[in-house]
């Protein structure tokens, strides 16, 4: 087979890569960034040659070239893309490619006219071997819709003996004008906060080690031009698709060479390949655009895209945790629903406590069998009932997890995940189930398939309330958060392939699993257990760089907060909820006459603008003063936008001065008006609300709203005000 010496092109929807797969080589991103317009072969040529870095003093003598899968016997001292050995040795290996397909077809080329090849929608395969190490890599790279790099490789080992993995990352080169970092941070109710740092020389590192995504993941990692905002500077992103252990990295070597990348983190002797068995890394996700929001829209678009994404019509949910906890009381649950399907709520969730001995949170998780002691006549009464309402009926689950007092753990205490002579310390009164273990898999499947056989099930809150911690398979003890990590994608899968339609939100002690390789197979997650307002603020802002609203549980709790103790106006809680898919976690037996009215405003209110809410392109505005948060989100023809002005602080200033609505249609006018349900506290009007009539608004170009802007209206703090923007003439 001839070797292959070929540029190729992918080029979608206004980015572009250009892939340097010359001299036996593995490809090289040689450009990854803003769509170049037309390329001739001498012009990827010339692109390539471009960006060799001279032979310095105390460099290796020929210029450095730094792959997808970067290589140490090339003279690169960062971080390898992989690292492994086979008892010692074949640590550092040579790949020579043998063989690169473009949408399927054979890419071949010579040396002296290496061919070019494009693709706007297809996948990049590159096959390589290293005879002598025993090793065989594949890498697939592509342009996703929304215009989104993502790469992977699959490691075989085709050699004699095991060969241990340690480590295996994919890296994308950024050019010397990136040089400031922003990833995410965060912990149980307070996920995903906005932290900067520069880029050094050295590496920026975020490993994530609890065996889950985490809520101080870093989510997307970023690194861009000094100062880049939501919609200025130039920013590359990074995300690991991957549920587990991960990483998360920028690196800037003496060279000058800088790169950003990810994959999976691998616990000591977890991989172990016997000859001709093979590791495929997650999918590792580059997006890159002008301004935060266009890195953020690139994800957005890709899982629109997607045939199985759930649309705008968003059914409007109730939850019933912060009403009862455990309480399991029939009649005060057929309440709650008379009241929820009043209010003009979609989806009724029975959250947890519903089964075994699950009093509290201190026995009975794992057995997964309606508890007979709570519901004598099963979840029927509640179930037909719900659905009697005219609402589809969810139900909570925990599957990966387990208490010591249990049926289950009471006979089959070797499926706890666990290493050494020891139980792993307990967290929330529980332990993990090893679901790597095929009879623990079974056990879990069948009991979660024969409840959704029985009962009207249309949607599943799946949690995972614990880190993996001591997480070994028994008898061994080897390290199984791979395995589990495999096995929890596997039954989410089986389980929707059974009952097809049935809906999952990944909910992991609030926001601990958000990340595209739990999105691939479920329909939203639940941003935080903290439902209070000005919390939920931030953690919206930054959840939504990486996910759409239509799968960011948002929900309009009662008005004390059940984890910050705040009390806040219903209208500040809602305005809040409406921007994400909309959800009531609240007794409303205990809510008012007046409460419960404005309450079904809201709520008529979302369901009037859900296809806009949730199906517009996202734009967060930066100001200077941090009392105030801006964000919207514009259809995607321009014709109407839905933005929200929420005060969460108090300025040192009277007003705000006039605030920007960008991303319209500057060649457009639209009118501005107020919109809502009532009046936020402490509300003084600006002239323009009434220039056309009585809250009638205004009407102004989109060019004028959005360097200019209109006057801010004057609220308390943690009330917000919004607007609603159309296009007219």
């Amino acid at each position: 087979m001839a070797q292959p010496h070929a540029f190729v092109v992918l080029r979608r929807d206004g980015a572009a890569a250009v892939l340097d797969v010359t001299a036996g080589r593995l490809p090289a991103l040689v450009h990854w960034g803003a769509d170049l317009g037309p390329l001739s072969g001498a012009d990827a040529a010339a692109l390539a040659l471009g960006g060799h870095q001279q032979v310095d003093n105390n460099l290796v003598d020929r210029p450095l070239r730094v792959s997808l899968l970067p290589e140490h016997w090339t003279g690169w001292t960062g971080r390898p893309g992989i690292s492994g050995s086979r008892a010692g040795t074949d640590w550092s290996p040579r790949f020579t490619v043998v063989a690169l397909a473009v949408d399927g077809a054979e890419v071949v080329g010579t040396a002296q006219e290496p061919a070019l090849a494009e693709t706007s929608s297809g996948v990049v395969e590159v096959r390589a071997e290293d005879a002598a190490a025993g090793l065989g890599v594949v890498l697939q790279v592509e342009l996703t819709a929304g215009g989104l790099l993502r790469s992977r490789a699959s490691l075989t080992n085709t050699g004699e003996g095991v060969y241990q993995l340690d480590d295996l990352v994919l890296a994308y080169p950024l050019p010397a004008v990136a040089r400031e970092v922003l990833d995410l941070a965060g912990r149980w109710g307070k996920e995903r906060t906005a932290q900067r740092t520069a880029l050094q020389v050295g590496t920026h590192l975020r490993e994530g080690r609890k065996g889950r995504t985490g809520p101080d993941a870093a989510t997307v990692l970023h690194v861009g031009t000094p100062g880049f905002g939501f919609a200025e500077g130039e920013v590359w992103g990074v995300h690991t698709a991957w549920s587990g252990n991960h990483v998360h990295y920028a690196e800037r070597v003496f060279t000058g060479h800088q790169v950003v990348g990810g994959g999976e983190l691998l616990l000591p002797g977890e991989v172990r390949l016997a000859t001709g068995e093979t590791y495929t890394s997650p999918w590792v996700y580059g997006s890159h655009g002008t301004g935060l929001d266009a890195v953020a829209r690139r994800f957005h678009r890709y899982l629109r895209s997607r045939p199985q994404h759930p649309g705008p019509e968003r059914p409007v949910t109730l939850n019933v945790w912060e009403a009862v906890y455990f309480d399991h009381d029939l009649e005060r649950l057929l309440d709650l629903a008379e009241r929820a399907a009043a209010l003009g709520v979609e989806r009724y969730v029975l959250d947890d406590g519903w089964f075994g001995s699950r009093r509290d949170d201190t026995s009975g998780l794992g057995d997964w069998v309606v508890s007979a002691d709570v519901w004598p006549d099963g979840l029927h009464p509640l179930v037909d009932r719900v659905r009697e309402l005219g609402m589809e009926f969810g139900l909570w689950f925990e599957p990966e997890m387990v208490n010591l007092d249990s049926d289950v753990a009471r006979a089959h205490p070797e499926w706890v995940l666990a290493t050494g002579d020891r139980t792993p310390v307990p967290s929330r009164n529980q332990q993990v189930l090893n679901l790597g273990i095929p009879e623990a898999y079974a056990h879990v499947r069948d009991q979660m398939s024969a409840l959704l056989d029985e009962y009207a099930i249309g949607y599943i809150k799946w949690d995972h309330n614990r880190d993996l911690v001591d997480a070994g398979t028994s008898p061994s003890g080897r390290a199984g958060v791979h395995e589990q990590t495999l096995a929890f994608y596997r039954l989410v899968d089986e389980l929707k392939a059974a009952h097809p339609g049935l809906e999952v939100e990944s909910c992991s002690s609030g926001g601990a699993r958000v990340d595209l390789g739990v999105l691939e197979r479920t329909e939203r997650v639940w941003v935080s257990d903290c439902i209070d307002p000005l919390e939920r603020q931030e953690m919206h802002r930054w959840t939504t760089q990486l996910v759409p609203p239509e799968m960011m549980g948002a929900h309009i709790a009662s008005g004390g907060s059940h984890t910050t103790g705040r009390v806040h106006d219903l209208s500040f809680r809602a305005a809040t909820a409406v921007f994400g898919h909309l959800g009531i976690e609240w007794d409303l037996a205990r809510a008012s006459e007046q409460e419960l009215a404005e309450l079904g405003g809201w709520v008529a209110f979302f369901k009037e603008h859900r296809r806009l809410l949730l199906g517009g392109d996202l734009v967060r505005v930066d100001h200077p003063d941090t009392s105030v948060v801006l964000h919207g989100v514009v259809s995607p023809d321009r014709d109407a936008a839905i933005f929200g002005v929420h005060a969460v602080g108090r300025s040192e200033v009277v007003s705000l001065g006039r605030l920007r609505f960008p991303g319209l249609d500057p060649a457009r006018r639209y009118r501005v008006v107020p919109v809502g349900v009532g009046e936020p506290g402490g509300l003084v009007a600006p002239a323009w609300w009434d220039a056309d009539g009585p809250r009638a608004g205004t009407v102004l170009s989109g060019a004028a709203l959005g360097a200019a802007g209109l006057m801010a209206a004057s609220v308390h703090p943690d009330h917000s005000v919004l607007y609603r923007l159309d296009a007219v003439g």
